[in-house]
């Protein structure tokens, strides 16, 4: 077998270059669906053990490599970004097997980099930022390690894991590069819209959706993760009134809600307030999709966004990242009292063949309650129907797999479930009684942080309900689920506060702490934008848009340029001031050709020089031997020591 032109690894070395490894894994598993992640760690220890003498067998790998895209296909099926990102950790994950001398290290560490890189496109909190440069420090520690190693250098900067003097080098390097870092942040000219968009996850993402079916919401209503923040710019609504309005779903096909394409692009229906109504600046963690809630109802939505017919606000693209809006909402009290026959029949529309006792239900109702144009029927069927709900109804998660008919089997069987079965039955009611309705998804209520004053929306929040159109009041809010007697709410999730563990273990300070600290984040980092650099513009009193960000920017970057190459030769310089003199007196009869070989002592230099040139040279032997008594005599005393430095500084060939 030929002998490889890269030397091996050492002991040390081989151990750091896999702890750099999975530094720079961790922070990309933690991002992974838990179970894959879980996967890809074990599957990682086991090679980075098996190897660790010799590289694993061709065939082994092979294996390894099909069985773990295997896995990647079953947690995520399709291509997407999360797939490519699982697909990059798998790589790294088995590049140890192969990995046996420096030029393999160097490899693996450089590979294993773009792992934390690749968890910002899932995620970028500041945990995996935190993360990421624990990676990026290891790396670079791994890095010196594997220079060491091949220069042979018994040097306790490198070759100590982790050597306090090694990590301060490395420390270094960022403090380095930091303020060019925060130049291109904060001023570098921002597009208000990417040159690309990021492909789509192939996984399921967290957030409201634009469609609903029966039992579609469980997931949602089990994750106490942010979903918005809210902070009032004046009055505050109370909490019965915090209906947070998402897509308003008008279609149903016997199993699922969908919106109105085509509505969605209409201009919103008119509105009459009620009060003046509340200002409010909400900010929205990222769903990648274009869905945003509002305050019902929203009265205009800013730019970037638009209102359909049925003011459910929507963005204009994807939110990729944390968006801020600064909306305004008032309580209606008329919304489209005059309804288009048009839109009156899509508000009644029902699929044939699904849930016949509802149906029958409903008409039985109409016939019973009557007709009369002020609306006061339909008002008293809606009444019955949510009396009904409260005597006989219960809430509760644990509910079975919707079947064809999904509505008589809630009425009229089973009567127990969430707010997608109350608010999905109660409009096939409504509208078998002949009352247009449609069912409107968003969040309900909020939890009041006091640390920052502002209210914190939770995807646990996520809520359905009605809205009935009634004469001369138009559309008006109906919510069944509320209807449920509290006796018959069998899972409390409403109830669930942030920061409590197991329901009576209270650390809500420290939850109200780490919430603001992350709401902080998001306005400081991840919500920067192209707009908020215009506004940072004007909190400066300047003008002049992108033309002032490039000159901005150029000066700070030449600032931050110049503060590294000061940084960088200053770490060249002897520390030594004496020894500075005597190198730069040094380079001065260099230039002449008289410069002092390595292995030369001062004084046998003296002599050589006075021997080329044919000069005496008195000054510098006195200068010579000056310095040779204050280097081995370091008791000459502070005062000795600055004339020396003065002296050898004067000195000119």
């Amino acid at each position: 077998m030929a002998k490889s032109a890269s030397p091996a690894l050492s002991h040390a070395g081989r151990l750091q270059v896999r702890l750099a490894a999975a530094a720079c894994l961790l922070p990309l598993l933690l991002q992974l669906p838990h179970g894959l992640g879980l996967g890809f760690a074990l599957g990682a220890a086991v090679v980075f053990a098996a190897s660790w003498r010799k590289p694993l067998g061709n065939a082994i790998r092979v294996l390894l490599l099909v069985v773990g895209m295997a896995m990647v296909f079953y947690a995520l099926p399709g291509i997407g970004r999360d797939t490519a990102s699982a697909a990059l950790a798998l790589m790294i994950a088995l590049k140890p097997a192969e990995t046996q001398t420096l030029r393999d290290g160097r490899s693996l560490v450089g590979f294993a980099l773009f792992a934390p890189f690749a968890t910002f496109l899932l995620d970028q909190a500041p945990l995996s930022l935190l993360l990421a440069l624990l990676a990026v420090v290891m790396a670079l520690l791994a890095l010196q390690r594997l220079a060491a190693d091949e220069g042979r250098i018994d040097d306790a900067s490198v070759t100590g894991f982790p050597r306090r003097v090694a990590v301060v080098a490395v420390l270094r390097l960022f403090v380095l590069g930091l303020p060019l870092a925060l130049a291109v942040f904060w001023l570098f000219p921002r597009l208000p819209t990417p040159l690309w968009g990021l492909p789509q996850r192939s996984g399921a993402t967290p957030g409201l959706s634009d469609s609903m079916t029966p039992g579609g919401m469980f997931d949602l209503l089990l994750d106490d993760s942010p979903a918005g923040r809210v902070q009032f710019l004046g009055p505050v609504p109370r909490p019965e009134q915090m209906y947070w309005r998402g897509p308003v779903l008008w279609d149903f096909d016997g199993q699922t809600w969908r919106p109105g394409r085509v509505l969605q692009r209409l201009p919103p229906a008119p509105m009459q307030a009620a009060g003046d109504g509340w200002d409010y600046r909400l900010e929205l963690e990222p769903t990648e999709n274009q869905l945003l809630v509002a305050l019902d109802l929203p009265t205009a939505v800013p730019e970037g966004a638009h209102l359909g017919i049925d003011r459910a606000p929507v963005a204009d693209a994807p939110l990729y990242n944390v968006t801020r809006w600064t909306l305004h909402s008032a309580p209606p009290a008329a919304f489209e009292p005059d309804l288009p026959d048009w839109l009156r029949r899509r508000a009644l529309r029902l699929p044939e063949g699904f849930n016949p006792r509802t149906l029958a239900l409903g008409r039985q109702w109409r016939r019973e309650a009557g007709s009369d144009p002020e609306g006061r029927a339909d008002l008293a069927i809606a009444r019955r129907a949510m009396a009904w709900i409260h005597k006989d109804f219960a809430y509760t998660l644990n509910v079975p797999i919707a079947g064809r008919n999904e509505v008589d089997d809630f009425l009229f069987d089973r009567r127990e479930g969430y707010c997608e079965h109350f608010s999905s039955a109660f409009v096939v009611l409504m509208r078998a009684a002949g009352i247009p309705a449609r069912v409107v998804t968003g969040y309900a209520g909020a939890y009041s942080n006091p640390i920052g004053d502002y209210w914190l929306i939770r995807r646990s929040d996520a809520h359905a309900w009605a809205e009935i159109w009634l004469p001369r009041r138009g559309w008006t809010r109906f919510d069944p689920t509320a209807a449920v007697a509290p006796e018959r709410i069998y899972d409390t999730i409403a109830d669930r506060m942030p920061g409590r563990i197991g329901g009576f273990i209270d650390i809500s300070p420290l939850f109200n702490a780490g919430d603001w600290l992350r709401r902080g984040w998001n306005d400081m980092l991840l919500g920067f934008n192209a707009k908020r650099q215009q506004d940072l513009l004007g909190a400066l009193g300047l003008r002049g848009g992108s033309r002032t960000l490039v000159l901005l920017f150029a000066g700070a970057a030449l600032l931050a340029i110049g503060w590294m190459a000061w940084l960088t030769a200053r770490g060249e310089r002897e520390r030594d001031p004496l020894l500075r003199a005597w190198h730069a007196l040094e380079a001065r009869y260099r230039r002449r050709g008289l410069g002092r070989a390595p292995h030369e002592p001062a004084l046998a230099w003296v002599a050589r020089i006075r021997t080329e040139s044919g000069q005496p040279e008195a000054d510098l032997e006195r200068l010579a031997q000056r310095f040779e008594r204050s280097r081995y005599a370091p008791d000459a005393g502070e005062a000795t020591r600055r004339e020396l430095i003065h002296d050898l500084r004067r000195h000119r060939p």
